[in-house]
């Protein structure tokens, strides 16, 4: 079963934590090697965003986030586990799992 896997920070950033301690290079390495990672990647902050909503069947765009929130998304990856047990285990083991927080969403199936 495939898992996105949402990587937040509160606010700007992670605490007190250093760079090295985020450093996710051994966690990429690690669940790419077990193959159940199948993409991932950092993203811009908040404050970069655009929502897009449609009123009245026209676009209405705002820059920045629709909500906001204590926490942000900061990257996210996929993943493909056995079962919600093994996504928890790879998502614990995350390094921005200690100073942030790690999202487990199972991807939408059809029954």
């Amino acid at each position: 079963m495939k898992y996105l896997l949402l990587i937040c920070g509160e606010g700007d950033g992670f605490g007190d934590a250093t760079p090295e301690e985020l450093d996710a290079t051994a966690w990429v390495e690690e669940t790419t090697r077990r193959g159940v990672r199948l993409l991932g990647n950092r993203i811009h902050p908040a404050e970069d965003a655009t929502t897009v909503r449609v009123k009245d069947g026209a676009p209405l765009i705002t820059d920045g986030p629709y909500a906001e929130t204590k926490e942000q998304i900061c990257g996210f990856d996929v993943i493909d586990c056995a079962d919600l047990d093994e996504a928890i285990e790879i998502a614990a083991k995350h390094p921005v799992a200690r100073f942030g927080m790690v999202e487990v969403r199972p991807f939408w199936t059809e029954e």
